[in-house]
């Protein structure tokens, strides 16, 4: 087996990390997904193609990032949600990790933002709905990030295809 193909593997084994990272705060996203498409552009030996393909699917990366914090700091600024219930939720997020394995951290997340929510707000109606707002916030900007690093994935796949049959 060449370095190429070894490269490869290990690229699309990464990019496929990412993908998942987008949806699964533990794992890391779109940064692990830029970093693999340049080192498969740099070492995969697809040439030009690789570096095409680098440059398109950074795109796709770019994008997903920004409209995730987009959306998502919009949505909460329309709810009026401030950033200290935010923060409240992801530090939450990391002691439920600890303490529930697989799901404590959405877990974590959710209660630690109603909690901060009610203490703002001392009404627990108001608490659930704008909790619900910023999780709904938080899930749409991730939706976001993952569909375009899906569509930076299948551009690797292709430029992937198209080394290979030049190759």
């Amino acid at each position: 087996m060449s370095s190429e193909t070894v490269v490869t593997i290990l690229c699309g084994l990464a990019i496929l990390v990412g993908v998942a990272g987008t949806i699964i705060p533990v794992l890391p996203g779109s940064v692990l997904i830029g970093v693999s498409l340049l080192a498969w552009a740099i070492w995969g030996g697809a040439g030009t193609a690789g570096w095409v393909v680098f440059a398109v699917a950074m795109i796709f990366v770019a994008a997903g990032m920004t409209a995730g914090a987009v959306l998502t700091g919009r949505k909460l600024k329309q709810h009026a949600i401030p950033s200290r219930s935010i923060v409240v939720a992801l530090v939450a997020g990391v002691v439920g990790m600890f303490i529930i394995p697989v799901v404590g951290l959405f877990v974590g997340f959710a209660a630690g933002l109603l909690a901060s929510e009610f203490l703002r707000t001392r009404n627990f109606t108001t608490a659930a709905r704008s909790s619900w707002a910023a999780l709904k916030a938080t899930g749409v900007g991730m939706l976001a990030e993952f569909g375009l690093a899906c569509l930076a994935a299948s551009t690797w796949v292709i430029g992937v295809w198209i080394a290979a049959a030049n190759g």
